[in-house]
């Protein structure tokens, strides 16, 4: 009888011990909150970390004090209001543990998230040195999350605030461009202090920022949910993609490490990069093939940044040049251009050995082989045709499992928002600015149901009701048709999503950048306007200016002979046309075929007309991925992309 009732007190005694240890592990402040931070203005902050369950634990900064206690998850929370805008001031924090935080600004906090255009580095962007140099700005703040994946709840962000200077801006994993051109535009105009979190990943769709019970209401998600949790249970690695649990279970090359600069291949066959899949006995079937050889380089190896050109290739490939990992890729950088770091190469015999990954008959290396090559930093080329040694790795054809999608990065559902997102939750802050679209764009329609409720997961998060939301809607991408497409591209869906969705949710809104882009390059080095025109939406809608947020918008149009007058609202200053001539308007008539129009200012509207279309039933302006921008109004916006049909 003692032992049966001996045995359950054993067991609560060995739980609450892996309790505390558990929390122990957890810092007893969230890192979140830290010296050079930002504290939200003007509204209830919530202060939280970890402690002993039951311990009390008091917060003060400035005369303002809060009390809390940890519960039984060792968490606590504290709530107070901060003191005026300004510092810098220090929060104290008492309990178990003794913790001051210095330098701390009260200010209004921004959460930067999207894919690499909000994360592209000032450093990169145009005149980026010389923008960089100028980077001093103390009333200005960042807190960048590093990328990390999570299959489950993340409760511990990673990161610390930094004040706003050069050094916090290398060309990788620096300080957002788009963010620092708005955080320096409101600064200057308001005298605010600005936090910047950013929280941004390239290459990611929207999904992978979304609360996971979102996405089980949403059937055709329930399939990569399902994967997911399988690797979950497993305890396998948070990858945040599907293809490298794929390489783990089926790659014998990666498990043999056949990418080292030292392996005996001499079992391989000889072959090239443009035969390989025929030569090695794959040519239908999808499979993975390692692909190795060697190169000479000149004594002294020219200096300069050095990049392997692969060209187009399907599906995805791995490239390794003396044993180190140089580029990976399926979809964000075709053609293939990856850096070498310049303690890489080596002069004489350098080892190159490349994994590819084929799903279709004709995949691949696409590209001529003459285009496939490395460029050294003196712009020598050594080129990559020619023998190499090659073997199969993975056979895939049926009935061998392929993997559920192709990206090497993170682009899981639900991910980024159990990594990147909940752990910053419940931080008190005054907004996000949202770039993001590029990677949603083959399922574009979809993107109309996940942005929305993207925003409401957010705001549930944080708890703040419908803070703003400003939405970066795309620039000008690809090459420009010469002729107007009958039907929208899913770069141009994204963006009328884009505008619709900031039109339509409480507390968003969008602004255009259609006028800035790089037809070759998804990443534009232009971010000026774009971080700008976001501020001119905070500076009108949190700080009460006067100013104008967006350029020429659709109203209406009416119905002349031969002819459509377009109305607009978004006039200010007057129509403004910019370039040789007011173009790129099209315009359709009951048999929907649409052709150019000539288009001519009247007042505040555009009157357009065809001499191919007599009677026009329908006009669209700017309906393409690159279009050619030349409405303007006189605060120098660009007009909304738009089209009065919904065919």
């Amino acid at each position: 009888m003692l032992r049966a009732l001996i045995a359950p007190v054993l067991v609560l005694l060995f739980c609450a011990r892996l309790a505390a240890a558990d929390v122990a592990a957890l810092p007893f402040v969230s890192p979140v909150f830290g010296e050079h931070m930002v504290l939200q203005r003007g509204k209830p902050n919530r202060i939280w970390g970890w402690s002993t369950p039951g311990a009390e634990v008091r917060v003060e900064i400035a005369g303002q004090s809060a009390r809390a206690t940890a519960a039984a998850d060792g968490r606590w929370q504290a709530e107070l209001t901060p003191p005026p805008a300004g510092g810098p001031y220090t929060l104290t924090i008492d309990g178990p543990q003794h913790v001051e935080i210095g330098d701390i600004l009260v200010g209004d906090v921004w959460l930067c998230s999207g894919q690499s255009n909000m994360e592209f580095s000032l450093r990169g962007a145009r005149d980026g040195e010389a923008e960089v140099a100028a980077a001093n700005h103390p009333g200005i703040r960042f807190f960048r999350v590093p990328t990390k994946s999570a299959y489950g709840p993340v409760v511990v962000p990673t990161g610390e605030w930094k004040v706003c200077a050069p050094e916090i801006f290398p060309m990788w994993g620096g300080g957002s461009a788009v963010a620092y051109y708005f955080a320096r535009k409101v600064n200057a105009e308001t005298g605010v202090p600005i936090g910047v979190i950013q929280s941004a990943v390239g290459g990611t769709p929207a999904e992978c920022w979304m609360e996971p019970a979102t996405l089980e209401r949403m059937p055709e998600f329930g399939p990569a949910l399902a994967e997911i949790a399988r690797f979950k249970a497993r305890g396998e690695p948070e990858y945040g993609n599907f293809i490298s649990h794929w390489y783990d279970a089926f790659d014998r090359g990666q498990k043999e490490e056949w990418g080292k600069a030292q392996l005996d291949d001499s079992a391989w066959k000889p072959t090239s990069l443009k035969t390989a899949f025929a030569d090695l006995g794959v040519p239908e079937s999808p499979a993975v093939v390692w692909l190795r050889r060697d190169i000479e380089l000149p004594d002294p190896v020219p200096a300069g940044m050095a990049k392997v050109l692969l060209g187009v290739v399907e599906k995805m490939d791995t490239v390794f040049i003396n044993g180190r990992w140089i580029g990976a890729s399926s979809w964000v950088e075709n053609p293939r251009a990856y850096p070498i770091a310049p303690e890489v190469l080596r002069p004489g015999r350098n080892t190159v050995a490349i994994r590819v990954l084929k799903t279709k008959p004709d995949g691949g290396f696409t590209t001529p082989a003459a285009d496939l090559k490395i460029v050294l930093g003196d712009g020598t080329a050594v080129p990559l045709e020619g023998t190499w040694k090659g073997t199969v790795s993975v056979d895939a054809r049926a009935p061998h499992p392929l993997p559920f999608a192709y990206e090497n990065y993170p682009t899981m559902p639900a991910v980024l928002f159990n990594g990147m997102i909940r752990p910053l939750a419940p931080l008190a802050l005054t907004g996000a600015l949202w770039y993001q679209g590029e990677a949603n764009q083959f399922k574009a329609q979809q993107y109309r149901t996940l942005l929305p409720a993207m925003i409401a997961d957010w705001r549930a998060a944080f708890g703040q009701g419908d803070f703003p939301f400003y939405i970066v809607s795309l620039p000008a991408f690809m090459q420009r048709k010469s002729e107007p497409p009958a039907a929208a591209d899913g770069w141009t869906q994204i963006r009328e999503i884009q505008l619709e969705i900031g039109h339509r949710v409480p507390g968003a809104a969008t602004i255009v950048t259609v006028d800035t882009g790089d037809a070759d390059n998804i990443h534009p080095t232009e971010k000026v306007p774009v971080g700008e025109r976001l501020a001119r939406l905070a500076l009108k809608n949190v700080y009460g200016r006067d100013v104008v947020t967006a350029g020429p918008t659709f109203a209406k149009f009416e119905k002349l002979s031969g002819a459509l007058r377009i109305h607009f609202t978004g006039t200010e200053g007057g129509l403004v046309v910019k370039g040789d001539k007011l173009g790129e308007f099209a315009v359709a008539g009951e048999d929907k075929v649409w052709h150019w129009a000539e288009a001519r200012l009247e007042g505040d509207m555009v009157v357009v007309s065809s001499a191919q279309v007599p009677q026009p039933v329908a006009v669209r302006y700017a309906w393409q991925a690159n279009p050619l921008a030349t409405l303007f109004n006189g605060a120098g916006l660009p007009a909304a992309p738009f089209r009065s049909d919904n065919w």
